[in-house]
């Protein structure tokens, strides 16, 4: 069982910076694949970004590729979203997750509460 909590939303204006934070539960936070999923407003859940367990590999929706950046630090059972150059579009409520298999091709098995993040125009 994880458990994940994520800070680092708010409100912020375009082409500002946020930077989200997911701290992991437990003791084998390298096992798991990391991921962020957001949801805007009558929207359904979108992928955003994925990270290995060993942080050697990422997978990025194309929407943030060149903006946002992932990373995690497994001493601290912690995952990052570095988000840059934010747009209105990116307003959603952000999730946290973490995949016990492929994060290729499988949904993640654990999720946090979520946080949001508002880019006022």
């Amino acid at each position: 069982q994880v458990q994940l909590v994520e800070s680092g939303g708010g409100l912020v204006q375009a082409g500002g910076s946020l930077r989200l934070s997911c701290a992991a539960s437990g003791r084998t936070f390298s096992k798991y694949a990391m991921g962020w999923f957001r949801q805007a407003p009558g929207k359904e859940r979108e992928f955003v970004v994925a990270i290995s367990g060993s942080g050697g590999s990422t997978l990025y929706a194309d929407s943030v590729k060149g903006r946002f950046t992932i990373s995690r630090d497994n001493a601290k059972n912690t995952v990052y979203l570095q988000m840059n150059s934010l747009k209105p579009g990116d307003t959603a409520v952000y999730y946290c997750a973490a995949y016990t298999r492929n994060y290729y091709s499988d949904p993640p098995d654990y999720w946090g509460q979520g946080t949001q993040v508002t880019v006022s125009s």
